[in-house]
């Protein structure tokens, strides 16, 4: 498997066969007979390593936990990149907290881009309002203006929360790891600059006290820690600068890896992040952004200032 691409195909048609039977099976619940199916597919095609992750899906599923470990170690061997998300899936199997990789997220949102906004639309998405709502706020008490001279939008997406503060920002650039996700806010019009790249090594490259604002709209529930981040973000903003951010939380400590493979962050958790980094919390309060399964998500709406 070439490293950072998705290959949709084995290469023998008898093994995309079964393979295709096999993840009907599984999303109707019948998880063994799909493992059995898969066992013999990687038989055949044992280089093929999305056969490997769906057997491990399938013997997780089973109740099968020492053979799914097997099946997510076989991926990361034939894809040390870790385009699937094999690091992800071994983690929750030992109830444990990883980083994703970035070739992940990258092949996740590059295949997502062109139903992105819909998927949301969906979800009952409100990301961009509810960050809006929160940098107004805190200006209000700040008794500053809402309005800044140079933005940087991590994690831009399609450039969702961007539109809805253009008008507030002077200068906006956008960093996204998707190249598809960067074309279609490249169409917005509404960026003075994009960059296709990971967060963290985007904020390494600038300099310091460049930017008055830093935001995000869930993008943070990518990251497991969110230290690093945070100590560029303070970096890069000139003091009197704002960070605005939305992120998944929980009711437990630290940061727990959900179900949904995304990260929650608590926030006793967040606060002391974000005071370890140097920056000071204006706004932490509890809100959700989008559902799953009709259900709301819990989430937190992070305000926090560059004092000195």
């Amino acid at each position: 498997m070439a490293s950072g691409r998705l290959i949709l195909s084995s290469g023998d048609p008898t093994v995309d066969r079964r393979i295709d039977w096999a993840r009907a099976l599984l999303e109707e619940g019948n998880a063994a007979d799909a493992a059995e199916l898969l066992t013999e597919a990687v038989a055949r095609a044992g280089q093929y390593a999305p056969g490997w992750f769906l057997l491990g899906e399938a013997r997780e599923a089973a109740g099968d936990t020492p053979g799914a470990r097997v099946a997510f170690e076989e991926v990361l061997a034939l894809d040390p990149a870790d385009t699937l998300g094999a690091t992800l899936r071994l983690a929750r199997l030992e109830g444990e907290v990883a980083g994703m990789s970035p070739a992940y997220v990258r092949v996740l949102f590059d295949q997502y881009a062109d139903r992105f906004e819909a998927a949301l639309a969906r979800l009952d998405y409100r990301g961009p309002e509810v960050i809006d709502a929160a940098l107004a706020d805190a200006c209000a008490r700040l008794r500053r203006p809402y309005a800044f001279a140079h933005g940087l939008d991590l994690g831009c997406g399609t450039g969702l929360v961007g539109a809805r503060l253009v008008d507030r920002i002077g200068m906006m650039e956008g960093v996204d790891l998707s190249p598809n996700m960067v074309a279609h806010a490249r169409r917005r019009g509404i960026y003075d600059a994009l960059v296709a790249g990971e967060m963290v090594a985007f904020l390494r490259g600038r300099p310091a006290r460049e930017v008055d604002l830093v935001f995000a709209g869930d993008a943070f529930c990518y990251l497991d820690d969110l230290g690093p981040i945070l100590t560029e973000t303070r970096r890069v903003l000139e003091p009197g600068g704002l960070l605005a951010f939305t992120t998944e939380t929980h009711d437990g400590e630290d940061v727990l890896l959900r179900a949904t493979l995304r990260f929650a962050h608590a926030r006793d958790y967040v606060r002391a992040t974000l005071i370890a980094a140097g920056l000071t919390p204006l706004t932490l309060d509890p809100v959700s952004v989008r559902k799953e399964k009709d259900q709301p998500v819990a989430g937190l709406v992070v305000v926090a200032l560059r004092e000195g």
